[in-house]
Order: C-alpha cells, then sequence, then structure tokens
C-alpha cells in the first residue's frame, strides 16, 4: 500500500510520499467554467489566471482558512494531484489538519479523500508534525512549542508525546496580509493591485528587519484615473498590513503560554518555539519573534515544508501514527 502525508492549505498543497519524499507542491486553486460547471485547470495553471480569466471563467480556492468550502473542486484537485504523483495502488494517508481540529471538518476531509480513491485516511494536528519535521525528538517528558502560521490559519499548541497541553487555532494568516496589503497600497499610492501582485509583494519585500531598504516596482491601475501606472514598494510601506497580524498571533501565544504549569513553562524556555509555515519565512521574522516572546525561536531551512516533512515521518512510523492521530 502507497503511503502519503498530504498537507492540504488554504494557499498550497504539498504531498510526501514514502520512498520518494516531498513529491507534489502547487497551489491549491482550480478554474471553473461558470455555465457548464466544468472544472478546466488546476494548481499552477490555475492560479495564473487568478484575476484575468473572462466572465464566463472562475478561479477557485476550494480550501479556506484550513476549511473545504468547496467538496467537489477540493475531491477533484486531490485526484489531479495523485494522478500528478502517478498514484495507481491503494494509499493510505495521514492529513495535516490545525490544532483541535473539529470533527465535522474532518469529516469532510474524510470524504474528499474518498472521492478522490484514498482508501486509509488518518489526521494529525499540524503543531506535532512541524516538530517532526524538524527533527526535534518527542516523548512525554519533554514539551514542545510549535507555531505554524499558513495562509489562512495560525495554529499553535505546547504538547508532549503525551498530548496537548495548551494550543489554538485562529483564522490569521498570509491571506489577510495579502488583503491589507491591497487596501494600504491604494490609500498610500492611490494604486489598485491584485491578489498575485500582493502575494508577490509581501514576499519579496515583507520584512521585520529594522530599516530594511528593499523595494519593488508594482504595477496596477491608478485609482482616480484608471489608466496605468507604476510605483515602488518598499519594506516599510507594507510593514504595518503584515505586522498586525503578526502580533495578534503574538498576543495569542503569549495568552497560551500564561496559561501553562511552571515546569512546563521551564521547558519551553529550554526548547524555545518551533516555527513553520510560509509567513516565516518573511527576513527578520524569528528574530522579531524572539524580542515579543522572550523566548528563543528556531526556524527551519523551510518552513513552507516543516509540517509535511513530519507528516511522511508519521505515516512511514505506524506505533507514533497511532500514538499522535486524533480519534
Amino acid at each position: 500500500m502507497l503511503k502519503l502525508a498530504i498537507d492540504v492549505g488554504t494557499s498550497g498543497t504539498k504531498i510526501y510520499k514514502i520512498g520518494s519524499g516531498i513529491v507534489f507542491s502547487e497551489p491549491t486553486c482550480v478554474t471553473v467554467q461558470k455555465d457548464t460547471g466544468e472544472i478546466r485547470a488546476f494548481g499552477n495553471e490555475a492560479k495564473r489566471l487568478l484575476g484575468k480569466t473572462a466572465d464566463m471563467t472562475e478561479v477557485v480556492f476550494p480550501v479556506f482558512e484550513g476549511e473545504i468550502v468547496n467538496e467537489r473542486c477540493a475531491a477533484a484537485y486531490l485526484e489531479y494531484a495523485l494522478r500528478k504523483i502517478m498514484c495507481r495502488s491503494s494509499v493510505e494517508a495521514v492529513f495535516c489538519v490545525p490544532c483541535a481540529y473539529p470533527a465535522a471538518s474532518r469529516e469532510k476531509y474524510y470524504r474528499m479523500a474518498k472521492s478522490a480513491g484514498i482508501s486509509r485516511i488518518g489526521f494529525v494536528e499540524t503543531p506535532y508534525l512541524a516538530a517532526l519535521g524538524q527533527d526535534m525528538p518527542l516523548s512525554e517528558a519533554n514539551p514542545v512549542f510549535a507555531l505554524d502560521i499558513g495562509a489562512g490559519k495560525a495554529s499553535a499548541a505546547c504538547f508532549s508525546l503525551d498530548g496537548i497541553i495548551a494550543g489554538f487555532t485562529i483564522n490569521v494568516g498570509g491571506n489577510n496580509m495579502d488583503i491589507h496589503i491591497i487596501d494600504h497600497i491604494a490609500e498610500l499610492f492611490n494604486l489598485k493591485i491584485g491578489a498575485l501582485t500582493s502575494e508577490k509583494l509581501k514576499n519579496t519585500v515583507g520584512s521585520f528587519i529594522p530599516h530594511d531598504n528593499q523595494s519593488m516596482i508594482v504595477n496596477g491601475r491608478d485609482v482616480s484615473t484608471g489608466r496605468p501606472r507604476s510605483v515602488s514598494v518598499a519594506s516599510a510601506d507594507i510593514l504595518f498590513p503584515i505586522g498586525i497580524y503578526v502580533d495578534k498571533i503574538v498576543e495569542y501565544c503569549e495568552l497560551l503560554l500564561q496559561k501553562l504549569p511552571a515546569e512546563v513553562s521551564a521547558a519551553m524556555c529550554k526548547n524555545g518555539v518551533l516555527l513553520s509555515g510560509g509567513v516565516c519565512n518573511l527576513p527578520g521574522f524569528a528574530d522579531y519573534l524572539t524580542q515579543k516572546l522572550q523566548m528563543d525561536v528556531i526556524a527551519p531551512s523551510d518552513p513552507v515544508m516543516a509540517v509535511v516533512l513530519g507528516g511522511g515521518r508519521a505515516i512511514g512510523n505506524q506505533t507514533l501514527l497511532r500514538k499522535l492521530s486524533m480519534e
């Protein structure tokens, strides 16, 4: 039986296959013909059409803030991903889901997976997998704190192999930042930009390094005249629409840490905070969190892939998988 770890995120989907490593990483989106409902493009091809399609074609993101909001498109997308990695045999898959993910939401994933032809399905919360993906040893006596910030959700937990001691999941992530950047650029430069430009701007010049002087030429539509126009946007220009959401996540982390027993807090001081998720790639982000939380912050070389790498380690160890799986 083929074994997979699957991270179906708001922004992107990653798949880890036992024996091969990460075999799939594409945006979680499809294009739909409005009059017929036909799904015509998937992943990278579909996202390239965002904001550029005719009236009869719609770009659909079937996952929003970590929740499946369009089961038909989600199932079709997963089928596409499985075809692309040439899954022809029976499949066992573990899905990476946010902390304390409710049963009703897991049922949607279950139906999507079954529709795509997956025969055995399990679920593990992302904080566990973020730790495993960074080779952090898990035990009953060594609590770990992990923070995952994706496009649609931020999920954090203090846990050991014995279970989660405290955790939270909030609907705050990279997509909130992208939307706020669009509004902020319109207010600051009188320029309307699209979603793809906003995301690229965040990923190119977004930074928490003090006095960072990175900049990028941005093309858009002048709000007053309606004509195309370009402006140069610097890191400082978008610090506010990014920082306001990071500070909200920090606020929740502080509340969580305040609830921990004294011995667990002592372990947190020793082990630090494990990061994962695309937002953690922003320059200076780890140092900013270190300053805010007054704790060591550990960022992996590739935060985007940390969770699915952990999923691969879990699906490859049935004893560990049984320990970590949600009921």
